[in-house]
């Protein structure tokens, strides 16, 4: 711009024995303009220089109605008219002594009166419910006041629906806004060119030093000759980055339009070590303060495959693990073989716990699937060493070969922190007397969470879970870690963590049965802070003709953290007739 130039040259040219010009600013204009005059206005970016010469004022001064011009042309103002005035500050004290103020009159605001959209190329033969779709839903409507910025995102708009899908060469051809100043119109008109219709080809990959390339390829979700979409692509992306193995994963093509068939997918991926270390620590009013560790091998036999280790200690439950797990294979799951041990005391039962399984498991992008094949060994007594009595379990240890699947939907819009769809999980499991196994049984849990956004800061958050074993008679010598109790931070807040089942001697023994719910309003008072009003219910019980019920209720305080959601709530128990305070957080290193 002319006045940016001109005043550069003013500025370099002043002598610098001048005197100070001393000044405060004061616009009237509407509040649309006075924020974009007030942030862009050399005129105020200026007065807080302590060497700013009087010719450098007053040259500021004659060029500002040019500028205001320029930045209200922007808002579709083509008229304004700017007065300048200054004055001398009423108390003679008062520093700066001078004010300078701006009335601006922005005039009529220009309004479109016409919106012309063409497309050439192949989209134009090819694609009618496309280009119908990007003129419906066309930002910039007959009617709507002229701005550049609306104009510009309009037109980026459209085009990027034409490149999302099929047609990754399109461009803009042509634009033009015919702005009439005497009458407030402004015409639009923007020609795009789809180009021709793009097909996928085979993978290019770079960046796979440690790691074979079968991995990538094994979990690729494409297939050759298809149409170009960014959707997929994106979920080539996801999909490899849901592998252990990479840190970063970039999947694009090359958008020439003269080689548009059977284009090569470009994969570049960055490599994890081939060993990784990572400690955390937390806390939840469930298990108390915790501390995690983790050990992962990446290349074990130089073949990929990945030894985890992890152990993780709270104050009232300590678990350790270890496992092995092979690539993915051509139908992109994984088959691994684990091992886990777990001790807690919670709620006057100690409770020793042993698993050694396989597991055939497949992570897709929406849907994880599963099958295991698991052997577990309890064993639970009261904290104080009494037997148990009137129990569904047994005391001693008891086992069981658990062959079982499981199955999970994640729909959700951020994996992080959602605010639309639903997460679904189910399992299902049974064993059989004298296999490894006690007692005969069948294991059914499912677990569904519900994301519905009331308003643009408001959240209605729906979860229930509902579990049970089958079994005749009781399930005396089923492991009890296979059975149930309610009660913490994602069952029924109000009551302490796993505090509510059979309860005997002042301790509480895990049932045949469970179910929960709960309704939680969000409203989020910034982007990163929020409250949170609540109620959940449910009940843990060996009959469901002599259950009984629980709720509570609560306020509480959200917030979105680096690594993931914390919350901080105050629920009460209605039937214990007691506050409990219920934290969740953690920092992993």
């Amino acid at each position: 711009m002319k006045w940016n130039y001109r005043l550069a040259i003013a500025l370099l040219s002043c002598a610098a024995g001048a005197a100070q010009a001393a000044y405060r600013v004061e616009i009237d204009a509407p509040a649309t303009l006075h924020r974009l005059l007030k942030k862009h206005l050399d005129l105020v970016r200026y007065q807080d220089r302590a060497d700013l010469s009087e010719e450098q004022l007053k040259f500021l001064c004659d060029t500002v109605s040019e500028q205001v011009a320029q930045l209200a042309s922007t808002e579709g103002y083509l008229t304004p008219k700017t007065t300048v005035s200054m004055e001398q500050a009423p108390d003679r004290q008062e520093q700066p002594a001078r004010r300078i103020r701006l009335q601006v009159d922005p005039g009529p605001q220009t309004r479109i009166t016409a919106v012309d959209i063409s497309i050439t190329g192949a989209a134009a033969q090819d694609d009618a419910r496309r280009i119908a779709g990007i003129r419906r839903n066309w930002s910039l409507p007959i009617g709507a006041p002229f701005r550049q910025e609306d104009w510009d995102q309009a037109k980026n708009q459209g085009l990027e629906k034409l490149q999302q899908k099929k047609y990754a060469a399109a461009r803009i051809a042509q634009s033009q806004a015919s702005i009439a100043p005497d009458d407030q119109q402004a015409n639009l008109r923007v020609q795009y060119d789809s180009g021709p219709r793009f097909t996928l080809g085979r993978l290019q990959i770079t960046g796979a030093k440690r790691y074979p390339e079968s991995i990538i390829r094994n979990v690729n979700p494409l297939n050759v000759g298809e149409e170009y979409d960014v959707n997929r692509l994106l979920s080539l992306q996801r999909q490899i980055q849901n592998t252990p193995y990479f840190s970063n994963v970039i999947v694009g093509i090359d958008n020439d339009p003269g080689h548009a068939d059977m284009v090569p997918v470009k994969v570049e991926v960055t490599e994890f070590p081939t060993q990784r270390i990572r400690t955390g620590f937390g806390y939840a009013t469930d298990t108390g303060a915790q501390v995690e560790g983790r050990y992962t091998h990446y290349h074990v036999f130089e073949r990929a495959y990945v030894f985890d280790s992890r152990f993780n200690l709270q104050q009232k439950r300590q678990h350790g693990q270890l496992n092995l797990a092979m690539p993915p294979d051509s139908r992109r799951f994984v088959n691994s073989i684990d091992t886990s041990v777990e001790h807690s005391l919670l709620e006057g039962i100690d409770l020793r716990s042993l698993r050694v399984g396989v597991t055939r498991a497949r992570n897709d992008e929406l849907y994880d699937a599963a099958y295991t094949l698991i052997y577990y060994r309890d064993g639970l007594q009261q904290e104080d060493g009494a037997a148990p009595t009137g129990t569904v379990i047994a005391p001693g240890k008891h086992q069981a070969l658990v062959p079982g699947f499981s199955w999970a939907r994640r729909d959700v819009d951020n994996p992080l922190f959602p605010r639309h769809g639903n997460l679904l999980t189910l399992e299902t499991g049974f064993a059989v007397q004298g296999l490894l196994t006690n007692q005969s049984f069948g294991r059914l849990y499912g677990r569904f969470k519900q994301y519905l956004p009331a308003s643009r800061r408001s959240l209605i958050i729906l979860r229930t879970e509902l579990g049970g074993v089958l079994t005749r008679g009781t399930a005396s010598e089923v492991p009890a870690s296979l059975l149930f109790r309610a009660g913490g931070n994602e069952s029924v807040r109000g009551y302490s963590y796993n505090s509510i089942g059979n309860v005997q001697n002042g301790s509480v023994y895990p049932t045949r049965y469970l179910l929960t719910g709960s309704a939680e309003y969000q409203h989020w008072l910034t982007a990163t802070w929020g409250a949170a009003l609540f109620y959940d219910v449910g009940a843990a019980t060996d009959s469901w003709s002599s259950k009984t019920f629980y709720s509570g209720a609560g306020l509480g305080a959200r917030w979105r953290s680096p690594v993931g959601p914390v919350n901080l709530d105050l629920a009460y128990g209605i039937q214990n007739q007691r506050f409990q305070p219920h934290i969740s957080l953690g920092i992993a290193f």
